[in-house]
C-alpha cells in the first residue's frame, strides 16, 4: 500500500482559505480513537479531542483557546509518562501520538502516521470535504487523487468541474478525460465554455466531441477545409493548431 508523506497531505491546506480544522480534528479522532486499546488513554485522547474541537469551532474564544492548549499539553505530557514507564510494549501509545499531532496542528504528520493504519480511502475524503469548496466535484476529485494525480492538481481539476456542472453531458465527459489525463487547466476550460454556450444540435454536438476528443488529423483537416470553403480560413487555421475555441464553430458549419 502506497503511504504518503506528511508533506503531500499537508498540500490539501494550501488549496483552500475555508479548510475546516474543526471537521479535519474530529475525523482524526473518530477514525484513530476507537484503535486505541487502553480504555483509560483513549479516553483522554477523546477529551483532549473534544475540547480542541471546540475551540476551533469558535478560534476567537480565548477560554477555549486557553482550555484547548492545556488538553494538548496535558495529554503529551500523558503519553511521554507512558512511555517512560512502559516496558515491552506493554501500552502502545502510537496511535494515540497520531491524534495528539492533529490536535497540535501537524495535520500532514497525522494523516502520514494514519493512513498505514486506515487506508488512504477515508484520510483523501476526510481532507478533500474539508476544504469546504463551494461548486466542488468532490467525487472527481477523489477520483483524481486515486490515479495518482497531486493534491493541487486534483483540487484544481475538481473546482473548475464544478463550477460547470450545468455542461452538457458530451462536454462534461470531454472535461473528465483531460482531467484524468492532467490537461485540463483554466485556459482549456474557458475554451469549452464557449463551445457549450454555443446551441448545438445533437449532431453538431457529435462532430464537436469527435473534434475534441478523438485527435483524428483527418477529421481535422476536413472539418478545417470545410471552414475554408465556407470562407472561415482564420477558424480553420486556429482548428489545425489545437484551438478549442473553432471547435463550435467548425461542429456548426461543417454538419451543415
Amino acid at each position: 500500500m502506497e503511504v504518503h508523506r506528511a508533506a503531500w497531505w499537508s498540500q490539501f491546506l494550501e488549496q483552500s482559505d475555508r479548510f475546516d480544522r474543526a471537521y479535519l480534528v474530529e475525523g482524526f479522532s473518530d477514525l484513530i480513537n476507537p484503535l486505541i486499546k487502553a480504555p483509560l488513554l483513549r479516553r483522554e485522547v477523546e477529551i483532549a479531542a473534544d475540547t480542541v474541537i471546540r475551540y476551533l469551532e469558535r478560534p476567537t474564544s480565548e477560554e477555549r483557546q486557553e482550555q484547548a492548549q492545556d488538553a494538548v499539553e496535558r495529554l503529551g505530557r500523558t503519553l511521554d509518562r507512558i512511555e517512560g514507564k512502559s516496558t515491552g510494549g506493554a501500552i502502545s501509545t502510537d496511535e494515540a501520538a497520531i491524534i495528539l499531532a492533529a490536535l497540535r496542528g501537524d495535520y500532514g504528520e497525522a494523516a502520514a502516521g494514519a493512513e498505514p493504519l486506515i487506508g488512504s480511502v477515508k484520510l483523501r475524503k476526510l481532507f478533500v470535504t474539508a476544504l469546504r469548496l463551494e461548486r466542488f466535484d468532490i467525487p472527481m476529485t477523489l477520483r483524481l487523487l486515486d490515479g495518482g494525480q497531486s493534491p493541487e492538481e486534483a483540487v484544481r481539476s475538481g473546482h473548475l468541474i464544478g463550477k460547470y456542472s450545468w455542461w452538457p453531458s458530451w462536454l462534461l465527459r470531454i472535461v473528465t478525460e483531460r482531467a484524468l489525463s492532467g490537461t485540463l487547466d483554466v485556459e482549456t476550460v474557458t475554451a469549452l465554455d464557449k463551445c457549450a454556450y454555443a446551441e448545438l444540435t445533437p449532431i453538431q454536438a457529435n462532430v464537436a466531441r469527435k473534434l475534441l476528443s478523438s485527435g483524428n488529423e483527418g477529421l481535422i483537416n476536413t472539418a478545417a477545409e470545410r471552414l475554408v470553403s465556407l470562407g472561415e480560413p482564420d477558424a480553420a487555421v486556429r482548428l489545425r493548431e489545437g484551438d478549442i475555441t473553432a471547435v463550435a464553430l467548425a461542429a456548426r458549419l461543417v454538419s451543415m
